[in-house]
C-alpha cells in the first residue's frame, strides 16, 4: 500500500520537475502516522524534502502531491497543513487488505529490496582483543552488530559478519608471560602478584584455568626454560584457547561470525606494505613530524621525532596519522590500513564497523583510510555504542572474580538468559547508556518490556489453541478468504495501521543502523493487542472467538495471525525465541 502511495508521489514530482530518478529518490519519500489522529491516518513531508532540489516552494509541491494522491481509490480525504505537510485518510478496506498481504507474504512481509541484488556489505563487530573473556561491553557490541546484520539482509544486502582478531602486538606476549607465571605457580614455583605481574599483564582467574590446560598438554616441559624458548609457543597456545572461549561465549548469546580475520596473518602476507605502496601512489605518504599531543602539557618534555605519516587530512581527518614509528616499527594504525585494504580487495565497497564510545578518535582516520585506499570508491559507517551499567535491584554489581575487573558476557547470559540479554542490549539507542537491572530484566510482569511482548505473542497462540480445540485445524486459506469488513472497530483499525508499517519500520531501522527501533515497535504492537484483548472482555462483539458467528471469528483470527507473524519476524531480527505459552 505504501509502495503505491509513494509511487503516486514519486511519479507526480518527476513529471512536475522533469528530473530523473537519480535526482529524486523514492526512498526519501517519508510516509508516517501523524501524532494527532484528527489530521488523518498518514502524512508525507515529501514537499519539504524536495523543495530545495526542485527549486519550488513546498506549498506548490504539496498541491502537486495532493492532486496525485487524491487519484488513489483508497484515499477518502486529503489536506495540506503547516509549511507543506500533506495529510490523508484512507478507507478501512485499505487497512483490511494489509492482513491478506501479511498472510500471503508470510516471513517475506518484512523484506524490502532497497539495494541491487547481491550488493556486498561487511559488518565488523566485537573484534575483542583475544587476551581475556568477553565482557558486557562486548555483549552490547555483539548484539548490536548481529541485529544490524539481520536488518541489512532484509533490505537486500549480501552481508558478511566479521571479527577482526587483534593478534599483533605486545598484548599477546603479555598474555603469554602472564600464563607462564600461573603455569609455574601451579607447578609449585612461588609467584608474587605484586612483584612478578608487571603493568599490562593479566591477573584474572581465567589465566589459572588456561595454565591448567597448558599443563595438560605440555606438562612441565617449559619449566626453567628461558623466555625465548617458551614465549612463542605459549603465545600461540593462549591465543588459540582464548579464541575458542570467545567463540563459545558468542554462541551463548546467539552470535555466529561468517569470518575471523587475523591481523598477524595479514601482516605476514605483506598487506601493510601493499597498503602503504597504494597510498604512496596517491602522494598520501610522507616523512614528517606530528604536532605535540594536547594531552601533553606545556611543562612536560616533548621530543619531536620524524615518522612516516599518512596524509589523512586530505580526506577530512583532523591531523595526519603515523604509519611507521621513528624506530621502524609499524604503528597500530598501519594494521588498520592492511585490514581495510583486505576488505576492499575482497570486493566490499560498503562497510560497517561497531566500536565502543572510547574509540571516538578512530572515526575520521578510518574513513580517511578507506576512501584513500579505494580511490574514493568505498565508504565505511562507524557506529559507537555507550557502556552498560549492571545493577541488582538498583545497586551496582560487584566485579567478576573470574575476569578480575569486569563482568563477563557469559556471567550475564547465565544469570538472565540469551533472549533477555539480547533484548536489553538493543532496548535503547546505541548513543545512550543502558542500566541493566538483573532483577527487573527477569521480572515476570507487564512492566518488563520483553515479558510484555512475549505475553502478547503467547496470548495470541492461546486463542488459536482454543479455536482448534473446538473447531479443528485452522487452514490458512480460511484466513485469506474470510470477509474482513467486520474489522472496523477503532482498536482494530489502529492495530492494522501499525502492522502496515512493519516493512517501512524494518527498512528505516536498517538504513539508519538503529536496531532499537525494532523492540520499540514490538512494544507498541503488543500494547495495541493487549488493549484489544481487554476491550473484548467488556464488549462481547469484539471477542476473538464467537462460536455463534464463525464469519466474524475468522476475520478476527486473521488479524491475530497477521499480528503473530509480525511479532515473530521482529523476534527473528532481534534473535529471540517466541514463547507460545507463559506461566
Amino acid at each position: 500500500m505504501f509502495k503505491l502511495i509513494r509511487g503516486f508521489i514519486f511519479a507526480a514530482l518527476k513529471k512536475f520537475s522533469q528530473l530523473d530518478s537519480t535526482q529524486i529518490s523514492e526512498n526519501l519519500v517519508l510516509i508516517d502516522q501523524p501524532k494527532d489522529k484528527n489530521l488523518g491516518d498518514l502524512y508525507t513531508n515529501a514537499a519539504m524534502v524536495f523543495s530545495k532540489t526542485l527549486g519550488t516552494p513546498p506549498k506548490i509541491l504539496a498541491e502537486v502531491i495532493r492532486e496525485a494522491v487524491s487519484k488513489s481509490e483508497d484515499v477518502v480525504a486529503i489536506s495540506i497543513a503547516g509549511p507543506g505537510f500533506v495529510n490523508f485518510k484512507l478507507k478501512d478496506s485499505a487497512w483490511q487488505r494489509v492482513i491478506d498481504e501479511i498472510i500471503q507474504k508470510g516471513k517475506n512481509y518484512g523484506y524490502t529490496n532497497v539495494v541491487a541484488e547481491g550488493t556486498l556489505i561487511n559488518v565488523e563487530f566485537v573484534s575483542a582483543n583475544p587476551t581475556g573473556p568477553l565482557h558486557t561491553g562486548h555483549a552490547r557490541n555483539a548484539v548490536f552488530g548481529s541485529v544490524v546484520v539481520n536488518l541489512l539482509k532484509r533490505i537486500g544486502y549480501d552481508v558478511t559478519a566479521e571479527f577482526y582478531i587483534n593478534d599483533r602486538g605486545g598484548q599477546i606476549k603479555s598474555l603469554a608471560r602472564s600464563l607462564y607465571l600461573r603455569y609455574k605457580e601451579i607447578l609449585g614455583v612461588e609467584v608474587s602478584e605484586k612483584k612478578d605481574f608487571k603493568s599490562g599483564m593479566y591477573c584474572g582467574e581465567y589465566i589459572k584455568d588456561l595454565a591448567k590446560k597448558l599443563i595438560e598438554v605440555y606438562q612441565d616441559s617449559f619449566l626453567n626454560k628461558c623466555e625465548s624458548e617458551w614465549v612463542e609457543p605459549l603465545s600461540e597456545f593462549s591465543l588459540g584457547e582464548m579464541l575458542k572461549d570467545i567463540k563459545k561465549d558468542l554462541a551463548l548469546i546467539g552470535v555466529m561470525m561468517d569470518k575471523y580475520t587475523s591481523e598477524a596473518e595479514l601482516c605476514k602476507q605483506g598487506m601493510i606494505e601493499e597498503a602503504v605502496a597504494i597510498l604512496e601512489k596517491y602522494d598520501d605518504i610522507y616523512e614528517g613530524i606530528l604536532p605535540k599531543p594536547k594531552k601533553i602539557g606545556d611543562e612536560e618534555e616533548w621530543e619531536e621525532t620524524p615518522q612516516t605519516l599518512f596524509r589523512s587530512t586530505k580526506y577530512e581527518d583532523d591531523i595526519d596519522r603515523a604509519v611507521k614509528k621513528s624506530d621502524g616499527e609499524w604503528t597500530y594504525f598501519a594494521g588498520d590500513l592492511a585490514y581495510h585494504l583486505d576488505k576492499i580487495k575482497r570486493g566490499y565497497r560498503k562497510m560497517v564497523t561497531i566500536l565502543g564510545a572510547d574509540h571516538n578518535g578512530y572515526l575520521k582516520r578510518l574513513k580517511a583510510a578507506v576512501r584513500a585506499l579505494s580511490g574514493g570508491e568505498a565508504d565505511i559507517d562507524i557506529r559507537l555504542y555507550q557502556l552498560v551499567n549492571f545493577l541488582e535491584n538498583g545497586s551496582p554489581i560487584k566485579m567478576s572474580k573470574r575476569a578480575g575487573n569486569f563482568i563477563t558476557l557469559k556471567e550475564v547470559v547465565e544469570k538472565v538468559g540469551k533472549d533477555v540479554t539480547r533484548y536489553m542490549m538493543i532496548s535503547r539507542h546505541h548513543d545512550v547508556m543502558i542500566d541493566f537491572d538483573f532483577a527487573k530484566a527477569i521480572e515476570q510482569s507487564m512492566s518488563n518490556p520483553l515479558f510484555y511482548v512475549q505475553y502478547a505473542y503467547a496470548r495470541i497462540c492461546s486463542v488459536f489453541r482454543n479455536y482448534e480445540s473446538k473447531f479443528g485445524k485452522l487452514k490458512e486459506e480460511e484466513l485469506l478468504n474470510c470477509d474482513k469488513t467486520v474489522l472496523s472497530d477503532e482498536s482494530e483499525i489502529i492495530l492494522m495501521q501499525s502492522l502496515a508499517f512493519w516493512p517501512d519500520q524494518v527498512k528505516s531501522a536498517a538504513i539508519a543502523l538503529e536496531p532499537h527501533r525494532i523492540p520499540s515497535y514490538l512494544q507498541n504492537i503488543a500494547a495495541l493487542f493487549h488493549s484489544l484483548w481487554n476491550k473484548g472482555k467488556s464488549n462481547t462483539e469484539l471477542r476473538f472467538i464467537d462460536s455463534d458467528n464463525l464469519k466474524d471469528t475468522m476475520a478476527r483470527l486473521s488479524l491475530l495471525f497477521a499480528t503473530k507473524n509480525v511479532i515473530e519476524d521482529g523476534f527473528d531480527i532481534i534473535g529471540i525465541t517466541p514463547m507460545t505459552e507463559m506461566r
